[in-house]
């Protein structure tokens, strides 16, 4: 069985967001899936198997649980489907999941990869009171999408990257994901930066290094702000990552790159 690790939304090894991709030929037992990402130990491991419509079944493990939705792991398996040359280089690729959808992928202008997924704007909320001692950062504006992923604004971009959360006491606050966000330094050759953490899912310091599906909050979010329905984000991690966004009416194109870093076979 084909397994990889391709490093997402960057266009350099050892950078962006490492996911493993799994092509499996016959559907895989749960837990199975669930102890190969618990193995693998990165923040998701995807599970993609051809349908017999053209499609193609796609599942994500982080190393704890199965997540809903995930952009990077879906845009590492659909640079594993062509650069394995599983689907022809121009085709769109559709994936079926089992909680967000249709979403689909397509080759896009100088090497990149366009992927649609829902959006996800985030409403007016009033923040748990873990929220500020959690993160250790003034807090200003809050939200929470329908998946309770909190979106929190800092006062600049030098907050987003010096914010160091109390994980455990984020925990407490029962967020799917905890993303901080600001306006781009002035002079920079993007529109936004954030970081991402997921409390409840990775272990550790729970930092995501770049996390699409964060950005079907934030492409609305600083759509609105900004007045422009096309923007580029950096996720300001130790790794970092650049993900171009196009709000689409309830839909939002997600733009990347990726790298494959590793290639082999799985044994068990």
């Amino acid at each position: 069985m084909r397994i990889s690790v391709v490093d997402a939304f960057t266009d350099r090894p050892f950078k962006g967001n490492p996911a493993a991709v799994c092509l499996l030929d016959a559907p895989a037992d749960e837990t199975w899936m669930q102890d190969v990402a618990a193995e693998m130990r990165h923040s998701e491991t995807a599970f993609v198997r051809p349908a017999d419509d053209g499609t193609f079944e796609l599942r994500w493990f982080t190393p704890l649980n199965e997540v809903t939705l995930c952009g990077h792991a879906t845009l590492a398996s659909a640079h594993a489907l062509y650069h394995g040359g599983v689907v022809p280089a121009g085709d769109e690729i559709r994936f079926r999941t089992l909680h967000s959808g249709i979403l689909t992928v397509r080759p896009g202008a100088e090497g990149t990869l366009e992927m649609d997924f829902p959006a996800r704007p985030p409403v007016a909320a009033p923040a748990p009171a873990e929220f500020t001692p959690g993160l250790r950062a003034p807090l200003g504006w809050t939200g929470r999408n329908t998946l309770a992923d909190w979106v929190v604004e800092l006062p600049d971009a030098a907050a987003v990257r010096s914010v160091a959360p109390d994980i455990a006491v984020l925990a407490d606050a029962e967020a799917r994901l905890v993303i901080v966000t600001a306006p781009a330094e002035a002079g920079a050759d993007h529109d936004f930066v954030s970081r991402t953490f997921a409390p409840r899912s990775l272990p550790g310091d729970a930092e995501d290094p770049v996390t699409g599906s964060a950005h079907c909050a934030l492409a609305p979010f600083w759509a609105e702000r900004l007045g422009r329905d096309a923007l580029t984000g950096y996720q300001a991690s130790a790794r970092g990552g650049r993900v171009g966004v196009r709000l689409a009416g309830d839909r939002v194109v997600l733009t990347g790159r990726a790298v494959t870093v590793l290639s082999g076979d799985l044994l068990v």
